[in-house]
């Protein structure tokens, strides 16, 4: 089985933040699969199906971002998959322009709070992400959590929207071939 870990913030306030391009993405992906309704079980919003012959689990972990990781252990005894392999975690990133995105099979946190709450539960920093670009501030006057818990101009909303069919083919390379290929293909 393969498992994507979509980073966001539960409730009407955050749905529309940069802080939740994850989840955005999560929900696309469901779509385009067809994976149905997510369904919540134990603070986690999954929807479950296959891509081609592939099991998969599209997750929102319903806690607020700087929490994340504590969700997984939980998640990860129902599904046992191998973090290293066979998850997928997605995640908004303010030094992308908005649109823009990559892979990447393991790294740093890179000072996101909900990649490091998934690496505290992990105890690793060897799992793959794929990094949705929000765009930052552009000043350093400006608030970097204010900036991703607001709400993205509609064209920057646009630009990060009209990206998710290829961040989609991107996922289902991942799927099918791996990070190495899915990283080689569409960085």
């Amino acid at each position: 089985m393969k498992l994507i870990f979509a980073l966001g913030n539960p409730g009407d306030r955050y749905r529309d933040t940069r802080h939740n391009a994850g989840w955005w993405l999560a929900d696309h992906l469901a779509d385009r699969w067809r994976l149905g309704r997510f369904r919540v079980d134990a603070g986690v919003a999954a929807a479950e199906g296959r891509v081609d012959a592939e099991p998969v689990l599209v997750t929102k972990p319903l806690s607020f971002m700087n929490l994340t990781g504590r969700l997984l252990p939980g998640l990860l005894a129902r599904y046992p998959v191998d973090p290293g392999t066979d998850m997928l975690v997605l995640v908004d990133d303010v030094s992308l322009p908005p649109g823009n995105f990559r892979l990447r099979a393991q790294g740093s946190a890179g000072g996101h709070n909900g990649l490091v709450s998934v690496e505290s539960a992990l105890e690793s920093s060897v799992y793959a992400r794929l990094r949705i670009g929000v765009g930052g501030p552009g000043s350093a006057d400006v608030d970097l959590a204010a900036w991703v818990l607001d709400t993205p101009r509609d064209d920057e909303e646009h630009m990060v929207l009209e990206r998710f069919d290829r961040m989609a083919e991107a996922v289902e390379c991942w799927i099918a071939e791996g990070i190495e290929t899915a990283m080689n293909e569409f960085n």
